[in-house]
């Protein structure tokens, strides 16, 4: 996968220290319903498109550009779906790195999904009941998709202490 420059000048300082960045992931769905799924360069595994918003660019402009990127696939954001905190990951070389996603709801509007830069070997449409092997991360934001709450999930806070107002 691509390093956005930005990031490069940062681990060009930081080594590989680890950094806590931003992501957009996105659940694409077809007017079949089928969802948009690329085969990652990096791991070779079936994944949702994601990528790392550049300095200054919104999270839903991040991801009509990743999914156009990728993809070839013309995209529309129609709301967030949850923020979520990951585990810390660390790449093959060396480096550390714990993505907060925002991960969105977004629908095909045009374009033919095809490989469309060097972060995917594979791209396709898959109908939800018939999804290649996906990582239970994945899976688990598909089930959220799918789901007719429009409320954003996100992971509670803990309530406050007795005396801690």
């Amino acid at each position: 996968m691509p390093i956005p420059e930005f990031i490069r000048a940062i681990r060009a300082k930081a080594g590989n220290t680890l950094l806590f960045m931003p992501g957009v992931v996105m659940v694409v769905f077809d007017d079949d319903g089928r969802v948009l799924l690329n085969r990652r360069s990096d791991s070779g595994e079936w994944a949702l498109i994601a990528g790392i918003p550049e300095p200054g660019e919104q999270p839903a402009e991040a991801a009509v550009r990743e999914i156009q990127e990728e993809t070839a696939v013309v995209a529309v954001v129609e709301r967030i779906l949850g923020v979520f905190t990951n585990r810390m990951i660390e790449y093959p070389n060396g480096h550390l790195a714990q993505y907060m996603d925002v991960v969105l709801l977004c629908r095909a509007v045009g374009g033919t999904a095809k490989v469309n830069d060097d972060e995917s070997l594979d791209v396709g449409w898959f109908a939800v009941d018939a999804l290649p092997e996906l990582a239970p991360l994945h899976r688990e934001r598909v089930a959220l998709a799918l789901k007719d709450d429009v409320a954003a999930w996100f992971v509670p806070a803990p309530a406050p202490e007795p005396g801690d107002r």
